[in-house]
């Protein structure tokens, strides 16, 4: 039990994480952005030629870090014509399947992607405008990855393991749920 406890304060510290660097990526896009358009409006001159680079960073960051965030969530992208029409036990049998195969997936691009950081740490080369370990930029691929399909395979998990709902999230039941879909309906004015 110990170890469970454990277990959710690293889960909850790693969920801060994830939204601490999400926030503050898109914050600093946002930033940089605004302040190189006024400089280039106002002064006639991009005062920031680093812009670029930052910003490029910044999208890597929070695209990559992002895939768990949106997996714990049950916010990330699907296609789900088939899905929604099944009943509480087809949805049930897809979920895991999907979650599976995508964590599967995801941590197979993250033992991938590793090996572009590792090909990137090698060659030495920096970004042209900060002089950046151009490595650095691109750790945030196979981190995002592998904690996606860790996401993933954790909600793959819950769907094993309760079995009277259905979770598109750890966070997230679905919405196709009768009684969930009363309790959005009922909190949407009319």
């Amino acid at each position: 039990m110990r170890d469970l406890k454990v277990f959710n304060v690293i889960d909850k510290l790693m969920m801060k994480l994830e939204e601490y660097i999400l926030s503050f990526s898109i914050i600093l896009i946002s930033v940089v952005i605004v302040a190189n358009i006024i400089a280039r409006e106002v002064f006639n001159s991009s005062f920031f030629y680093w812009n670029l680079e930052v910003s490029k960073f910044a999208i890597v960051i929070a695209t990559f870090m992002g895939i768990g965030y949106a997996a714990r969530k049950g916010r990330h992208i699907s296609m789900s014509a088939f899905y929604d029409f099944a009943p509480l036990k087809g949805r049930k049998v897809l979920a895991i399947l999907i979650n599976g195969t995508t964590a599967i997936i995801l941590l197979g691009l993250a033992y991938l992607s590793l090996g572009y950081v590792q090909a990137e740490f090698a060659k030495g080369t920096v970004t042209p405008a900060l002089q950046i370990p151009q490595y650095l930029m691109v750790l945030f691929i196979p981190i995002g990855f592998f904690l996606g399909g860790i996401q993933f395979l954790r909600n793959m998990w819950i769907n094993i393991r309760v079995k009277d709902k259905v979770y598109l999230g750890i966070d997230a039941v679905d919405y196709n749920d009768k009684d969930n879909k009363r309790e959005i309906e009922h909190e949407l004015p009319m």
